[in-house]
């Protein structure tokens, strides 16, 4: 078996290799056919295993991987022969099988474990990668990591909600997978690795499809995958605009087209810390990104599952620049949620955070609108949203902006005081409401009395406004009751002129 497996490895080709790293890569899959199912073997169209002649010239430069048995320990080398031991045990790593089936190819999964622990080992030292050993590794990541996952119908279902109470579901081929994992990880962060050189074949295809990853439904994969594209990001510069691109990309997808993908959180967290190095001011484009890519991110259901990163990076562009604070809070009003009564507590919360960090000019541009939606916040039957809206008033820095403002709020969130006073049904708002009552009156008791004043005066108004209504609505009724119906003549309908036979 173990002699079947390795008779798979590549031979020595009168061709040599293109040193473009190919996309489609052909890979060789021991034991059986490849499964729909996830597991870190390539699909490939034909279905069928690779023949041993085809993968000779297709997946690595044959003349160095030639004469060199892959099992031999890095140790019974000489130093100038390491390198070509390290490409000939990537090759062999290449072999990929089926880990949803646990009792296959259990000798041939165990070799090339081995093999990996080997190289992730040699990997850590100080050798110097020359540039057949980059395209090696980078061809050896892309067929065990880059594969197409299924659909997830589990989310289909569920739409993608916070409150899934579902079981993360995790991937049969992780022990294998982490091992290739932590060894791209030390390639890329090894300082023996030349960048100018391996930009050429991490390159923006293979940073595409390293992204699709972030799609994968086990989040020991995500974790992994975060910490490689942040590695990637602060190595090569010249893929910075590049990848800043293709998560916008990602985000607009899932805002404006699916509203599902698993690695949402994930991304946000790795642009927070891209966030937090940029430089001042800002540019332009990074502005444009906060106002049509985070900001429109609060509008999806499954808010809830990468709420507080989205969070910690508005906040970062916010103490980057303060004057952004406005821009936010027109933002919030725009997506704020009418009938979801846990994504407004979110909205709230964060609503909060930047009234502690904006200026006195930033807050009367959007003063108005943002009370007016408090105001509805305090007014509604959900008792949570009227607690959190009414603890807006425990907050110093927010008393003493609406201190100070207090000729323009006090009109506006009066009324909403005034009835929640009259007819709450919770008793925690009701004590609340009464207190910002107090305050208010102790600000400016002047402002109260005559706001109060005008506030009953409104009342009686809309009262009266209601009964003529009323009333010509009545009169409407009788004139139409008494009119003879003809021909095609609208007919009022009333309960008592319509009987119902029972």
């Amino acid at each position: 078996m173990l002699r079947q497996f390795l008779s798979k490895l590549p031979r020595k080709s009168g061709k040599s290799d293109s040193p473009e790293l190919t996309r489609s890569t052909s890979c060789t899959t021991a034991g059986s056919t490849p499964q729909p199912h996830r597991s870190n073997s390539l699909n490939l169209g034909s279905g069928r295993p690779c023949a041993p002649k085809r993968t000779s010239s297709a997946v690595f430069p044959a003349s160095v991987v030639a004469g060199i048995e892959p099992l031999l320990p890095f140790k019974d080398v000489p130093n100038s022969e390491k390198m070509n031991l390290f490409v000939s045990k990537v090759s062999l790593c290449c072999v990929t099988f089926d880990f949803t089936d646990p009792t296959k190819n259990l000798i041939e999964k165990d070799v090339k474990r081995q093999t990996l622990l080997e190289l992730l080992d040699f990997v850590s030292g100080s050798v110097r990668f020359s540039e057949p050993a980059i395209l090696a590794m980078c061809r050896m990541c892309a067929v065990n990591l880059f594969r197409v996952f299924p659909p997830n119908y589990r989310s289909a279902v569920s739409n993608g909600g916070e409150n899934d109470d579902d079981e993360p579901m995790f991937d049969p081929a992780w022990p294998h997978l982490q091992i290739v994992y932590d060894l791209l990880v030390k390639f890329i962060t090894s300082s023996c690795l030349d960048a100018k050189v391996a930009k050429k074949y991490i390159d923006h295809s293979f940073i595409l499809r390293l992204l699709d990853l972030f799609d994968s439904e086990d989040p020991r994969e995500r974790d992994c995958l975060k910490t490689i594209l942040h590695r990637v990001y602060g190595k090569f510069m010249v893929h910075r605009p590049f990848i800043r691109k293709a998560i916008s990309n990602i985000f607009y997808r899932f805002v404006f087209e699916i509203e599902r993908h698993n690695g949402i959180a994930e991304l946000l967290e790795i642009f927070g810390s891209i966030i937090s190095g940029f430089a001042l001011p800002l540019k332009e484009e990074h502005k444009i990104f906060l106002w049509r890519v985070l900001i429109p991110l609060h509008k999806p259901k499954s808010l809830g599952v990468y709420f507080q990163q989205l969070s910690y990076c508005v906040s970062q562009f916010i103490e980057k620049e303060p004057k952004l604070c406005s821009t936010v809070i027109r933002g919030l009003l725009k997506y704020w949620p009418i009938t979801n009564s846990q994504k407004e507590l979110m909205f709230l919360g964060e609503l909060e955070e930047i009234l502690e960090a904006i200026n006195m000019v930033e807050f009367q541009k959007v003063m108005v609108p943002l009370f007016w939606r408090i105001g509805c916040c305090i007014n509604s039957f959900h008792f949570q949203v009227a607690e959190r809206a009414l603890f807006f008033w425990n907050n110093d820095q927010i008393v003493n902006l609406i201190a100070h403002n207090r000729h323009v709020i006090l009109p506006i969130i009066l009324p909403a005081l005034e009835k929640n006073a009259q007819n709450h049904w919770n008793h925690a708002v009701l004590n609340l409401t009464i207190n910002v009552r107090k305050m208010f009156m102790e600000m400016d008791d002047q402002l109260f009395l005559s706001c109060h004043i005008h506030f009953k005066e409104e009342e009686a108004k809309v009262s009266i406004l209601s009964e003529k209504r009323k009333e010509a609505w009545k009169q409407l009724e009788n004139a139409a009751s008494l009119k003879p119906i003809a021909g095609n003549t609208a007919v009022l309908v009333t309960p008592l002129a319509t009987p119902i036979a029972y």
